[in-house]
């Protein structure tokens, strides 16, 4: 397991059993602006952080350009994982949105998550305010998250 991993997986286990997240109340509002921004398509991004919270956001292009679906490209995500180093931080989320539907994990959403180990966030914009909500999918199980803006 790459360190970028065993760090994730380390400052995430107190959360997946509390059953919340922390995110910073800048990095959520950016992720919200993000979502609007790349409307009518899916915006998409992972976030990092130390102990586990969502300090940073790392907006990415959705290589799909879908308003159904998301897609980041390996040299984009490698790219910000090497930032995230850099930074002194670890990998700790995934975000995307759904500028039609529920911020709910679609089946294909489930289906292509690989990162186990992060939190997953979604942004639905299907009504006039966003509505935002946070995630663990593990082996195709998905559990929701209380989201804590701090």
């Amino acid at each position: 397991m790459p360190k970028q991993r065993e760090k994730a997986v380390a400052a995430n286990i107190a959360q997946r059993h509390n059953r919340y997240t922390y995110i910073k109340k800048s990095v959520y509002n950016d992720i919200i602006d993000h979502s609007k921004k790349e409307l009518p398509l899916e915006a998409c991004g992972i976030l990092s952080g130390k102990n586990g919270r969502c300090d940073t956001a790392w907006p990415m292009e959705n290589i799909e350009r879908s308003p159904n679906s998301f897609a980041i490209s390996n040299k984009d995500l490698q790219q910000a994982f090497k930032s995230i180093t850099l930074q002194k931080e670890a990998f700790t989320g995934i975000y995307h949105s759904h500028p039609t539907a529920a911020p709910f994990p679609s089946k294909e959403d489930i289906t292509h998550h690989i990162y186990p180990e992060v939190v997953y966030f979604i942004v639905s914009l299907r009504r006039r305010t966003p509505l935002v909500r946070c995630f663990q999918i593990k082996e195709y199980k998905v559990y929701p998250l209380k989201i804590i803006t701090v």
